[in-house]
């Protein structure tokens, strides 16, 4: 899993896929929406979802003459786990500090 969440971070790295991931969190959008909305250019954004398609994030379904993009469930499933993990060593440590606070208010 480790190497899919460097995959996932690094093509999130870049502000424009990240743009066009929140765009995408709402529905499948085809290339031309995707243009539209963030005012790129139409090689620009075909660039950016090719990164992001070879990355695993989106899939793409041919309807007609358009490309209609979508995000993948798993790669952000597993990336909500491995945060959930620092989520979890933070939680551990601010009960700790807690339990400490409230004995030091006892003395």
């Amino acid at each position: 899993m480790h190497a899919t969440i460097t995959t996932t971070l690094s093509a999130l790295a870049e502000t424009n896929r990240l743009h066009i991931v929140e765009l995408l969190r709402e529905g499948p959008l085809t290339v031309g929406e995707i243009t539209d909305r963030l005012g790129l250019l139409q090689p620009q954004t075909s660039k950016h979802l090719k990164v992001l398609s070879e990355a695993g994030l989106v899939e793409v379904k041919a309807s007609a003459n358009k490309r209609i993009y979508q995000l993948k469930q798993q790669p952000f499933q597993d990336l909500d786990e491995w945060l959930g993990s620092f989520h979890r060593v933070w939680q551990e440590r601010f009960n700790r500090l807690d339990e400490y606070l409230q004995k030091q208010q006892k003395k």
